[in-house]
């Protein structure tokens, strides 16, 4: 292979792709490969595609159609089409974008690098499958193993990583399109994850966030059981790691015994991203869900009884087929009861070969908007008092960089998993270093993230 390809990567949708994302940097790497963020100066790209809702496939598209256009231009030699989308819809990406060069499946990124070196080389790929009209095909089975057993490439600037810990989901709810492409659930061998859990703590990683489509049946498939509470125990031993939040928990699968694990083990943040969607029972029932609300405010009530300070995430779908105002208003009444930590709303989106795509009637759009709306001005009103709350606290924080010019820094508390949620802005004239673990006595808070200085100054 000639020595000095540079390849222009792109990485959308989920922490779970941009696992996926860096697996296949570290086997481009592996290769030989180099990388560069500058367009002009990329002889390759690759987009690593989301489809989970409709936003998400038309930014993946829109990407896909500006690097054709660099290489009909002439500035690329190569374009590669990967993830969920290239899964999803492989024969439509190679017919109507005949730029793109391969289209590579979610449990076929094994191929990655030796695809784009004989592109690169040949101007096609002998590796790929069949041919479509525009270039090769390469599309595993959608319930084999994922990942490319090399060594990743830490893109999330080093201080904490993503560890995915299973691939796929059994659930099928009637929204979703993640089973048809992911495949059933897979747990990944917990040796195996151990050992990765290693080697970014032996890169400087402190935060380890434990991501799936579902984390909480973790082990189900290869032991038997629920070995999630046993897998944190695992890597809590893992020297240099020093916080491990879990995402992607379905409520019902949430056992007291992971609840207590999570309690008793240090490392392991009382922070827990629980998606509940809605609060009508017969919403749920339409959505496919296995929990009715009695269920979910039990599971609540749980949780917050074995750790009191827990933080709890939730993601809500308002919109959803025959959703009506009294549904609308049950949900309204579970946000303002259960006062959750962190709350994202999403409206519904129409999934092409989900059985959702089928109900009637569908909820228009500006409907959809003006409950999203609703929802979210009444989390505002409970994140505001919340972090008010927070006033006089003592928390950790990890510290992820200094305001230029100024002497405030950004942190995350347990409380703050990172893109998703609030911050933490420290005040004070020590220096402090990117990754650094302090005790931050909270002063104040402003909308949704909170202010305060050092504790050793404030108890001065």
């Amino acid at each position: 292979m000639k020595k000095g390809w540079k390849v222009l990567f792109v990485s959308l949708g989920c922490d779970k792709n941009l696992v996926d994302s860096e697996e296949m940097l570290g086997a481009l790497r592996e290769k030989g490969f180099e990388f560069t963020d500058d367009e002009n100066e990329a002889d390759a790209a690759i987009v690593n595609t989301c489809c989970f809702i409709m936003d998400a496939q038309k930014e993946s598209i829109d990407q896909i159609l500006a690097l054709a256009e660099l290489k009909t231009e002439g500035s690329l030699k190569a374009l590669i089409v990967t993830g969920c989308m290239a899964q999803r819809y492989k024969d439509e990406v190679l017919k109507e974008i005949p730029e793109v060069d391969a289209v590579i499946g979610t449990t076929a990124e094994t191929k990655i690098a030796e695809v784009l070196a004989e592109i690169l080389a040949n101007g096609k790929s002998e590796s790929a499958g069949e041919a479509g009209s525009g270039g090769q095909l390469l599309i595993g089975d959608e319930n084999g193993r994922t990942g490319t057993g090399t060594e990743r490439v830490v893109t999330t600037g080093g201080y904490y990583s993503y560890l995915k810990i299973a691939e796929g989901c059994d659930k099928r709810c009637t929204y979703c399109v993640i089973p048809s492409i992911r495949g059933r659930f897979r747990s990944m061998p917990m040796e195996e994850l151990v050992e990765q859990a290693k080697k970014l703590a032996a890169k400087g990683v402190r935060e380890l966030i434990l991501v799936a489509q579902e984390t909480t049946l973790y082990g189900t498939d290869l032991y038997g059981r629920k070995a999630l509470p046993e897998l944190l125990r695992v890597l809590s031993e893992i020297e240099g790691i020093e916080w491990i939040r879990l995402m992607y928990c379905y409520p019902e699968e949430i056992t007291r015994e992971i609840a207590e694990a999570m309690r008793d083990l240090p490392k392991v943040l009382h922070y827990v991203d629980m998606p509940v969607q809605h609060a009508s029972d017969s919403i749920l029932k339409k959505m496919g869900r296995r929990t009715d609300r009695r269920e979910l405010t039990e599971k609540i009530a749980m949780l917050r009884e074995v750790m009191p300070d827990i933080c709890i995430r939730t993601t809500l779908i308002t919109g959803f087929p025959g959703e009506k105002e009294g549904d609308h208003r049950e949900l309204m009444d579970l946000v303002e009861k259960m006062r959750f930590d962190r709350l994202g709303v999403f409206t519904y989106s129409k999934e092409e070969g989900t059985p959702a795509a089928k109900m009637s009637p569908q909820v228009p759009a500006r409907i959809k908007k003006k409950r999203q709306k609703e929802l979210m001005l009444l989390q505002q009103r409970i994140a505001f008092e919340a972090a008010s709350e927070m006033e006089g606290r003592v928390l950790e924080a990890l510290v992820e960089g200094q305001l230029v010019g100024e002497d405030v820094y950004l942190a995350r508390t347990y409380k703050d998993a990172p893109g998703v949620d609030g911050a933490l802005f420290i005040e004070t004239k020590r220096e402090l270093l990117s990754g650094d673990l302090v005790k931050v006595k909270v002063t104040g808070s402003r909308e949704y993230d909170l202010i305060g200085g050092l504790y050793y100054e404030s108890a001065e």
